[in-house]
């Protein structure tokens, strides 16, 4: 059965957009929720991102999209492939103001391009996304 392509996740927040945005986008924001620490080079298309995790190790994110405060977008290597090979995932947040705060919106893609024999990677991801983004809304809801 090949690897589906997309993982989809939407979380609804108690914060304006504003809020999150700086969670996204910053490395104190990002090292509080998403992973032990990071650093970010510039927040621009082309800039990078480290993310680290004391028990996974480091992930470098490149920046595709910033669009302040509605749209964030990276691509990032596959658990599983060479640090080499080309292939990457696409990983966008999307923030959508609601009346009690803001709508984020997570899809990675490039699952598709797996070899069968790393569809854990998939696997993997799904059940990250779903520990993250807890983690986000308990950062944000810490930090309030």
């Amino acid at each position: 059965m090949p690897v589906p392509d997309r993982i989809e996740r939407t979380l609804e927040l108690a914060h304006p957009p504003e809020k999150v945005w700086t969670a996204l986008t910053t490395a104190e924001g990002l090292g509080g929720w998403f992973g032990s620490r990071a650093e970010i080079d510039a927040l621009r298309p082309g800039g990078e991102a480290r993310v680290h995790w004391d028990e996974y190790g480091e992930h470098t994110l490149l920046i595709q999209v910033v669009e302040p405060p509605h749209r964030f977008a990276y691509t990032w290597a596959i658990e599983g492939l060479a640090a080499s090979d080309p292939r990457r995932t696409y990983v966008e947040f999307t923030l959508e103001p609601t009346g009690s705060g803001t709508r984020v919106t997570v899809r990675e893609t490039g699952f598709a391009q797996l070899p069968d024999a790393l569809a854990g990677a998939y696997d993997d991801n799904v059940n990250g996304w779903r520990m993250e983004l807890a983690d986000l809304a308990e950062y944000l809801d810490a930090a309030a």
